[in-house]
């Protein structure tokens, strides 16, 4: 909730000036707020940037008022949406069960969900940040139904990481990232094919060291993400890496 429609547009002008001509591109999405997704679904026609929500109901219709389907979602061609964010968790209390029924309901949708996961600084303090991110993944995915065109895209963002410009170690992403292949692994077929994004103080200066990770499949970007300059940056990042591994 930074950014109206005139900002959403001018910084999504920006990026798309940012990959112009780019020979080596990283899948880039953008997730603008619900009253700017149509027009930036007009920007991106014919553009090589794909664009997403950032949350949607479980519930296919009725009276909810204030929330937002995943059919008026499709309505505008939504091509991805965030499911179990940290702050939609944190803030406004999203339990597992929830989150794994938004889950279903975008699994029978045309988008492709992003699962978000992370533990919260007194259960990493305590030492229990395994079994806490080993209940979210069964919750979420135990016998979950996953067509054959869906990837599962799941995006580690350990909560006492996020907003604080110290990101988790490189040590203890790369622990967690394998432990979530793990346990992702017990409940997903081994045909699907899976890919962990780290969110948590990504910036310009740290997203070379991360994406370069075989480990780490991509970046999701919080309050840099609304600042042109440092996300271009991180795009640079991104790019050198895309064409170092080309």
């Amino acid at each position: 909730m930074e950014l109206g429609v005139r900002e959403s547009i001018a910084l999504t002008r920006g990026i798309l000036r940012s990959i112009r001509g780019a020979e080596h591109l990283p899948e880039l999405v953008i997730f603008p707020s619900f009253t700017a997704l149509s027009e930036i679904r007009k920007l991106l026609t014919r553009s090589r940037m794909k664009f997403g929500a950032q949350n949607m109901a479980a519930e296919v219709s009725g009276a909810y008022t204030g929330e937002v389907s995943s059919g008026m979602l499709e309505e505008l061609r939504t091509e991805y949406v965030l499911i179990g964010h940290s702050e939609r968790r944190q803030l406004f209390g999203e339990t597992n069960e929830l989150v794994r029924a938004k889950l279903e309901r975008a699994m029978k949708s045309s988008m492709q969900p992003v699962l978000c996961i992370g533990e919260p600084k007194e259960v990493r303090t305590k030492g229990g940040e395994h079994a806490y991110i080993s209940k979210q993944i069964q919750v979420a995915l135990q016998n979950l139904r996953i067509p054959s065109k869906k990837r599962v895209i799941i995006a580690y963002e350990p909560v006492w990481a996020i907003g604080t410009g110290a990101p988790a170690s490189l040590e203890q992403i790369l622990d967690m990232h394998t432990h979530i292949r793990r346990e992702v692994a017990k409940e997903v077929s081994a045909a699907k094919t899976v890919h962990i994004l780290y969110g948590g103080s990504v910036n310009g200066d740290n997203a070379y060291q991360l994406l370069r990770e075989r480990d780490i499949d991509g970046v999701l970007v919080g309050g840099a993400s609304v600042k042109l300059n440092e996300f271009c940056a991180i795009l640079t990042r991104a790019k050198e890496v895309v064409e170092m591994q080309s």
